[in-house]
């Protein structure tokens, strides 16, 4: 009897032991889904290419996806280097020919080792596009949180707020589009930025709590004079604005919304990160639920948003077939489910949230085509 009694009590140190260590590698596997900034953030593969050859007007870089897309990007390299790359000129066994549109600083070598982005524009909106524009501060809940103002003669204001992984400056190559329509543009940025306050427990929450400054940012424009608002988000930042128009107190002054490669699928956007980081399925599968548990994720929250049962006014949805964080599939569903609403652009081999990247004329025009109706 006391072997037997032995036996189960091994045993049952032994499962609890097991159970421990799945629980630590879930854990484990959660760390880059539940820290600000996961999502959209550049893939492995982007980085550790080496410049093969240059010219004054073209370079050939390592071939890869990335350095093969269709569409104006940026290298980038230690020290601060940053040139701009637009079309594939050629493509070769090892390397990829493109473009060489301007180095902004720095100096490329053959040999170096660069990074490709979509990081075409640096610094501010005066420095980068020739903007005139105000640094203003928004007061959200946890405190000051920085925005840039680009002022317009309109009452309909665009408030537009980048995606998890980057910053402001992923707004920057459509202000000059917004500049011309003579739109008053906000900038936002929200809990976890540099400059903002953080999250109180140090985690992303997939826009559930992050939406909140983006509303704070609706109250200041319609303090400064807003009548009405355009949302417009990047990957969670577009999920977060699909939240603040369902939930908003303010609501009633959007008028609409620009959805840019949203967050729609929680479970296989957060999977495919995992996977992108080198996780293997069934340890993905593990993080998707450790971050679940972790973030205190809304998943019915989150279905609604995807079946746009709270949409309430016009968006225009962009996406890529082929992105490789947000499903096409959930964003085709909303459009079918939400035709009267939602207008679908297909931005074909774009990298999620660099859609303008892959086609900066073709993704301005349907931009402006869009946004004409509303002035």
């Amino acid at each position: 009897m006391r072997w037997g009694t032995a036996a189960v009590v091994a045993a049952t140190a032994t499962a609890a032991g097991a159970g421990a260590a799945v629980l630590l590698l879930g854990r484990r596997a959660s760390e880059r889904a539940v820290r600000p900034g996961f999502a959209g953030a550049p893939a492995p593969s982007a980085a550790g290419l080496r410049v093969q050859a240059l010219a004054p007007d073209r370079v050939t870089v390592t071939r890869s996806v990335e350095t093969a897309r269709p569409g104006r990007y940026a290298l980038e390299w230690k020290d601060g280097g940053h040139a701009v790359v637009g079309d594939v000129l050629g493509t070769g066994p090892q390397g990829v020919t493109r473009r060489l549109l301007g180095t902004d600083s720095g100096t490329l070598r053959t040999g170096q080792e660069v990074r490709l982005t979509a990081r075409v524009y640096t610094g501010d909106p005066a420095t980068s596009v020739g903007l005139t524009y105000s640094e203003g501060v928004v007061d959200g809940e946890l405190g000051p949180l920085p925005a840039w103002h680009v002022a317009g003669i309109r009452g309909l204001w665009v408030i537009l707020v980048h995606g998890p992984g980057t910053d402001r400056r992923q707004a920057l190559p459509v202000l000059p589009l917004l500049h011309s329509l003579r739109l008053p543009s906000l900038v936002v940025s929200y809990r976890g930025d540099p400059g903002a306050p953080a999250s109180p427990d140090g985690l992303g929450h997939f826009g559930e709590t992050e939406w909140r400054d983006v509303d704070a940012a609706v109250r200041f424009a319609r303090d400064q004079g807003a009548g009405r608002i355009v949302l417009y988000g990047w990957s969670l930042g577009a999920t977060m604005a699909l939240h603040t128009a369902a939930r908003s107190p303010w609501r009633e002054s959007i008028a609409g919304l620009v959805l840019d490669s949203p967050v729609l699928d929680w479970s296989a956007t957060v999977r495919r990160e995992a996977t992108r980081a080198g996780q293997p399925g069934p340890l993905a599968e593990l993080g998707a639920l450790a971050a679940e548990g972790r973030s205190k994720v809304d998943l019915a929250g989150f279905a609604r948003l995807a079946d746009g049962t709270d949409l309430h006014v016009p968006a225009l949805l962009l996406h890529s077939p082929t992105d490789e964080v947000s499903p096409w599939e959930s964003a085709a569903r909303l459009a079918r489910r939400r035709e009267q609403l939602v207008s679908l652009q297909a931005v074909p081999g774009a990298a999620h949230a660099a859609l303008w990247n892959a086609d900066p004329d073709g993704y301005t025009e349907a931009l402006r085509r869009w946004l004409t109706p509303l002035l």
